[in-house]
């Protein structure tokens, strides 16, 4: 066999964790163990029925199986531009400002490749979303932590990041509502993250997925005055539209932005099927009613969760937002990990164990509300027949 050297740039990269573990727990239930697995926040539930329609209606027509624009259908980007119009009072030009992409996670990879050199300097939220590390890594970037704690909210500490050398930091990711602490966003903190930006020359990447799960009140770093001059904006379908398969995302910024993005992924990859975009029209035109009904499930999942949680003797707060439940462990425990390996050994359920977002996430848990109600019962009884 002969050898061939993978790439440098894959060095400490390693499998992604969800990558390893769903193998591991496939091993377990080809062995009859069947583990419920409240790990990953992919939603189970299925999108409107008329954005299902939608779908079925365009792909039967012979003339939209052609490769499509690089930066979507005219009808997609207008329907993203009503959508942050009506939802997060943002006015987004369709044809300069919105980019479509094959989901958020995409769009990470796309921006830390369009605009880091080998040796840029980018800030990165411990805990926080492995992608953005693995990213910028993989563009040839440094990833700088900034440590998000308890006592303040999971929000920056912005006197301590004033104390940090910047001076080769090109680029800071954010992302609230918080993955995995479920933290909501204030205006204050966008206003704060805008002037950081622009004080010291550094671009704000906000990861905005979870903006209508358990929150009445969506929020865009874009509504703040002057936000595209130092801040882009990427979003998805995939948690509120239940569409994660489909993978629809968008990138929305100034136009220059906007332009630099789309000279790399037009690089790498085509425009999405056309009757995928359309159905994401039909979705983004869904009202109060769909988001409210969603909602009403995973509040009540929540409280399956937290009753789950307490049965672990874990603490938690209550007003977190998104589709995950974001805990602290108890004492006996050395970290997540031993409290996560525990309760798939014994119980046969997997929760997500905190130390995989970053070193501050060691001492916490995070469990999916990806479940139904019955899965989320029959978890608790596993568990209580374990204790």
């Amino acid at each position: 066999m002969l050898s061939i050297k993978p790439a440098e740039r894959l060095n400490g990269i390693g499998e992604y964790y969800f990558s390893t573990k769903l193998r591991e727990i496939d091993a377990l239930n080809n062995a009859g163990h069947a583990v419920i697995n409240l790990g990953i926040g992919s939603p189970d539930l299925p999108p409107h029925p008329d954005v299902i329609a939608t779908l079925r209606a365009e792909s039967e027509k012979s003339t939209v199986h052609a490769y499509q624009s690089y930066k979507g259908s005219p009808l997609l980007r207008n329907a993203m531009s009503q959508w942050y119009a009506n939802w997060y009072g943002v006015e987004l030009n369709p044809e300069t400002e919105i980019l479509p992409m094959m989901g958020s996670k995409e769009g990470i990879m796309h921006i830390c490749m369009t605009y880091l050199n080998a040796g840029d300097e980018v800030l990165l939220p411990n805990p926080g979303y492995p992608t953005y590390r693995s990213a910028v890594s993989l563009a040839g970037g440094i990833g700088v932590d900034y440590v998000l704690e308890a006592s303040n909210n999971w929000m920056p500490n912005f006197e301590l990041l004033e104390q940090k050398d910047l001076s080769k930091v090109k680029m800071m990711w954010v992302n609230y509502p918080h993955m995995p602490t479920g933290t909501l966003p204030t205006i204050a903190l966008f206003e704060q993250l805008v002037a950081f930006g622009k004080k010291h020359g550094i671009l704000i990447c906000h990861d905005n997925p979870y903006s209508f799960i358990l929150n009445e009140h969506p929020m865009s770093l874009l509504q703040v005055e002057g936000a595209k001059d130092v801040a882009i904006e990427l979003n998805s379908l995939s948690k509120a539209q239940n569409m994660a398969g489909w993978r629809v995302g968008m990138l929305c910024g100034a136009k220059e932005r906007i332009s630099e993005v789309l000279g790399f992924k037009s690089n790498m990859d085509s425009g999405m099927f056309l009757p995928v975009q359309l159905a994401a029209v039909k979705a983004m035109q869904l009202d109060h009613q769909w988001y409210d009904a969603l909602n009403q499930v995973y509040r009540a999942r929540r409280e399956e969760v937290f009753a789950l949680l307490d049965l672990l003797h874990c603490t938690y707060d209550k007003s977190q937002s998104g589709m995950f439940v974001w805990a602290s462990i108890p004492e006996g425990y050395a970290d997540g990990y031993a409290l996560s390996d525990e309760v798939l050994a014994t119980a046969k359920v997997f929760i997500t164990p905190g130390g995989i977002f970053g070193t501050a996430g060691l001492q916490y848990i995070r469990v999916s509300l990806c479940a139904d109600i019955a899965k989320l019962q029959a978890a608790k009884d596993r568990i209580i027949s374990s204790i």
